[in-house]
């Protein structure tokens, strides 16, 4: 068993017991999942299970392979525990920097992994759900593929998104995006991490529709991004007017696009 924390990896004293075994292992997830695994095991095919309060376990074992797709995980082998932690107002000097004449941009917030694109994108969606006085309220929906950005439990966001968001939970983009358009009537869609030829498909499909986005990509700086094929197409057709850049200490910087 180790820890790892801001500032590295550390090892659980002798006391704890450092040495995890298999039935350990089985035990936290039957635990988690309140002895109903069969009840998830859609969300454990794809390598995780999200805990009430947001907490998520990520699973690696034996992958059961059927027609090519993995439908589910035995002989489990490790688990990553990871500790849902939620920063309320970190977006409160970015949003006013997004809104021209009351009316939000379409933003790409980029940054290297871990550097908290996810805990920003929440804040944002939440500010901009509640509105402001700079600001109404906006109704917001969420692609939430990985469940990261409201972590539903049961149907409950663990997560504070807004008064008017709507979150449509672990499905991909490229279905969620047209889904949302013709059923939720949002003025802004929110996803995390864009990473797909459809996903940049499905946004432009739905740009055209008037819906403006708020969205998180993997790249150091917009010079990085620019240079990326995969998202060149998506720069032309002027999707996204402002991208927020993580930097150092999670010091964010706003350019115009």
């Amino acid at each position: 068993m180790t820890v790892l924390l801001p500032d590295g990896e550390i090892y659980p004293s002798a006391e704890i017991g450092t040495v995890v075994m298999p039935n350990d292992l089985e035990q936290l997830c039957d635990t988690v999942t309140g002895y109903s695994r069969y009840a998830v095991t859609e969300s454990i095919s794809r390598g995780y299970i999200t805990a009430r309060g947001g907490f998520r376990l990520g699973i690696c074992g034996t992958a059961v392979i059927k027609n090519g797709c993995n439908t589910n995980m035995r002989d489990i082998s490790s688990v990553i525990i990871r500790i849902a932690r939620e920063m309320t107002g970190v977006g409160s000097g970015v949003l006013p920097q997004l809104l021209e004449d009351g009316v939000f941009r379409s933003t790409l917030i980029i940054a290297s992994p871990g550097a908290g694109k996810t805990t920003l994108l929440r804040d944002l969606i939440r500010g901009l759900s509640d509105g402001s006085a700079l600001c109404p309220p906006q109704r917001v929906a969420v692609v939430d593929e990985r469940s990261e950005i409201a972590v539903m439990y049961q149907g409950l966001p663990q997560m504070s998104i807004g008064k008017h968001t709507d979150v449509l939970d672990a499905c991909p983009k490229a279905i969620g995006i047209p889904l949302l358009v013709r059923s939720a009537n949002p003025q802004i869609i929110a996803v995390d991490e864009i990473t797909a030829a459809e996903d940049i498909r499905a946004i432009l499909a739905a740009s055209n529709c008037g819906v403006r986005f708020l969205a998180t990509i993997h790249a150091a700086d917009k010079q990085e991004l620019q240079h990326k094929p995969l998202y060149a197409k998506l720069l032309k057709a002027n999707v996204f007017s402002s991208v927020v850049t993580i930097g150092k200490d999670r010091q964010y910087r706003v350019e115009k696009l």
